[in-house]
């Protein structure tokens, strides 16, 4: 149940908000650095443990 509501969660983030791959993590405001750490906690519970 947990890692189907986590995939979904990552098909809705990949879609909607924005990608901050090719930019400088150092440089990014809060908000921006807010939105890369909710993506990487709802990747990593998507692929499971």
């Amino acid at each position: 149940m947990k890692k189907s509501l986590f995939k979904i969660l990552a098909r809705i983030n990949k879609l909607i908000l924005p990608s901050f791959a090719k930019k400088d993590l150092t440089k990014l405001k809060k908000w921006e650095k807010a939105i890369v750490a909710y993506r990487y906690v709802v990747t990593k519970n998507s692929l499971g443990d």
